[in-house]
């Protein structure tokens, strides 16, 4: 691992969402199986198909290269990620939102789990298009006999962690730092298997053992859980820059943020132990920290959650959750199908 502050860049320091849920909200891990994935560019097939060309989304453009005409294209599945390419400089507005593409050749645009049905696309040069966004079919449970607790900062010692906490989160998300974003693939970052994937609604039902009180709390799974020992290597799924590393926030426990560029963060939950600092610069496959049970959990197991924040938004309020199941089926650059 090469260890450097980048300096230079512009931080945007504005509120903006927790790693989970709102201090007083988090979402204990369980739940179904993901929704598929569909990708498609510009004009072409349905939501389901792989386009001719879906191997370019992170191909950078050439400086002054006309020939290349811009285009959209990605995992196009509420959840997941358009990326759009052109010339560096040059302009998009997707979704209507306005988009700078930077110098990997690229604007990245996530799509929320409650994307419309098409969105459409345009290139300051005229280029324009809409995209077929597939439906998510995420599943709805009902959980008894849960600790209160484990949901909820209840006592005055647990409400002042958890405020501390969320302050550092907010401090973390609105920093922002140039990468490749997605460009070159994701993989898992920890050897194991899927326990619990993004998206399903739960609603717990339970009693404090704090208090004797009665609650009921109804969240959506942010995350992508993995079941792992305490010790499992956590490692980064790709590269970025390290903006936050803690032992111990209120409802995550051992912390990590990773920036990887286009406004995309992965966050690590639960660790056992934290091997990097803020400023790191990593790259896919770097060792980040080790697996384990802290914070708001009830077994050992690591989440990996990805929020996708706009660069060019002043509000943070807008940020939201990206399922990384979809991720990983994005091709890095140059391998994707022919």
């Amino acid at each position: 691992m090469r260890r450097a502050v980048l300096t230079g860049l512009s931080a945007l320091l504005v509120a903006c969402a927790a790693a989970e849920a709102p201090a007083g909200t988090p979402a204990p891990d369980t739940a179904p199986e993901a929704a598929p994935v569909a990708t498609q560019m510009q004009d072409a097939a349905p939501a389901d198909a792989v386009a001719p060309d879906a191997d370019i989304p992170g191909t950078p453009a050439a400086p002054g290269a006309d020939a290349l005409a811009p285009d959209c294209g990605g995992v196009l599945v509420q959840g997941g990620l358009v990326i759009c390419r052109a010339e560096p400089g040059s302009r998009f507005t997707v979704a209507g939102t306005g988009l700078t593409v930077g110098e990997t050749g690229t604007a990245q645009f996530g799509l929320s789990t409650t994307a419309p049905s098409v969105i459409g696309w345009s290139h300051e040069r005229g280029a324009y298009g809409d995209l077929q966004i597939a439906p998510r079919q995420d599943d709805y449970r009902e959980i008894s006999g849960f600790d209160c607790d484990k949901v909820d900062a209840r006592s005055p010692e647990q409400k002042a962690h958890a405020g501390r906490s969320w302050v550092k989160k907010q401090d973390a998300f609105a920093t922002f730092h140039p990468g490749p974003g997605a460009l070159e693939g994701f993989v898992k970052p920890a050897d194991a298997p899927t326990s619990s994937p993004f998206g399903p609604t739960r609603k717990y039902v339970g009693v404090s053992k704090v208090t004797g009180e009665p609650c009921e709390s109804v969240s959506v799974h942010r995350g992508y859980d993995m079941a792992t020992p305490v010790g499992t290597d956590v490692t980064a799924p790709a590269p970025g820059v390290v903006i936050l590393a803690d032992p111990d926030l209120y409802y995550e426990g051992g912390t990590v943020f990773l920036d990887h560029g286009h406004g995309l963060v992965s966050v690590f939950m639960h660790l056992s132990a934290v091997e990097v600092a803020e400023g790191d610069v990593v790259d896919t496959g770097d060792l980040l920290a080790r697996t384990g049970n802290t914070g708001r959990t009830t077994g050992p197991h690591l989440h990996w959650a990805v929020k996708w924040r706009n660069p060019e938004a002043g509000d943070r309020g807008g940020d939201f959750y990206l399922d990384p199941a979809l991720l990983l089926d994005l091709p890095a650059a140059g391998n994707g199908p022919d």
